[in-house]
């Protein structure tokens, strides 16, 4: 588990891909943390690192990561956002990140606001129905908060230390992002749905 605050911009040092899915090597300074087999999240991909030595670390992504994320987009020096897991005794500062992306989504428009710059997101409507204005959303593995809802998507504000210590300040209009919603959300929706099938049942017996 994770929470959206990142620990490292690490850089893509390698990315060999083919039908089976994507072999990455991330050079980062988090890699004397790292053991083979430990949970870390690129881009907020949960991914398991392997052959972790001299400052890096490789990781495998399979074919359902690559088609629901923009992992096998990235190009070698890319600069990507890196975090450990959650450690129990740890102060959780974002919100319950799983590092299970959703999808992707779209860097529509970009603005200045005082101190903050504003992204507003596109994003498929199917994911688009877990926001709510004020609640929590990751892109790129950066826990954010909903500033406000629109027709096709959402905006969100990115405050200087935000822009400084993740890719977030990098994104152009027209970039792809990798989007979890709150898990919470989906929980939530599973178990009316699950009451209401009940209910109709008992009501048809």
């Amino acid at each position: 588990m994770f929470t959206g605050l990142i620990a490292d911009i690490g850089s893509v040092s390698e990315l060999q891909r083919d039908d089976a899915g994507a072999r990455l090597r991330i050079a980062t300074r988090l890699a004397d943390q790292l053991g083979e087999g430990d949970s870390i999240a690129v881009n907020g991909v949960c991914l398991t690192a392997s052959d972790v030595r001299d400052g890096s670390f490789g990781a495998d992504a399979m074919g359902e990561t690559l088609m629901r994320s923009s992992l096998g987009e990235l190009q070698a020096g890319a600069p990507v956002n890196l975090e450990l897991p959650l450690r129990a005794e740890d102060r959780l500062g974002g919100h319950v990140v799983q590092g299970h992306v959703d999808g992707t989504a779209t860097v529509a428009k970009i603005a200045q606001d005082g101190i903050a710059r504003v992204l507003e997101i596109e994003i498929d409507p199917r994911l688009a129905r877990y926001l709510v204005e004020k609640g929590s959303v990751a892109l790129d593995g950066v826990s954010l908060t909903v500033g406000a809802l629109h027709e096709r998507g959402f905006a969100v504000s990115l405050i200087p230390e935000t822009l400084r210590r993740t890719t977030l300040g990098a994104l152009a209009q027209g970039a792809r992002v990798n989007v979890e919603v709150d898990v919470l959300a989906k929980h939530v929706e599973r178990l009316m749905a699950v009451q209401a099938a009940v209910l109709v049942a008992e009501r048809a017996s």
